[in-house]
């Protein structure tokens, strides 16, 4: 029985570290502006709290394979064919850091290379949902960020 208990209480740790952190609205938004990506390069926290909405449904975890290769990784999908090395795909690694780093509950280091990321000329246009237009609206979920309470 023990046994069975040991395995099973295994288990339930590997599936927790797969499934990664799946961030709140306010919690992000602290994470964002402590890093300090509330004005950085113009761009408020209300636009990158939008921005992983969009890419990832705040999940860290979040990976999306594209045509050409390349893998979008993290909460801010972040792309290895130009911002991190994922030892599969060509990169250039602007970030100069390995893709699984992206996919941490810290995201510390990904809001890092986001600042790296919008310090392009493309901005966040390097975004692809930012393409669409959709960054003009902040869903419900991620309005008033800023009046979060301290928990």
């Amino acid at each position: 029985m023990k046994f069975a208990v040991h395995i099973l209480a295994g288990l339930l740790l590997v599936l927790a570290t797969t499934n990664g952190k799946i961030y709140n609205k306010c919690e992000l938004a602290k994470a964002m502006k402590i890093s300090g990506l509330d004005g950085f390069r113009g761009y408020s926290l209300p636009n990158w709290v939008c921005t992983a909405y969009y890419e990832s449904r705040f999940n860290t975890n979040a990976t999306n394979l594209n045509t050409d290769g390349s893998t979008d990784y993290g909460i801010l999908q972040i792309n290895s064919r130009w911002w991190c090395n994922n030892g599969k795909s060509p990169t250039r690694n602007a970030c100069n850091i390995n893709c699984d780093v992206l996919l941490k509950d810290d995201i510390t280091q990904a809001l890092t290379c986001a600042k790296r990321v919008v310090s392009d000329p493309n901005g966040m246009a390097a975004w692809y949902v930012l393409t669409l237009s959709i960054h003009t609206s902040i869903p419900d979920d991620s309005s008033n960020c800023l009046t979060c309470k301290e928990q």
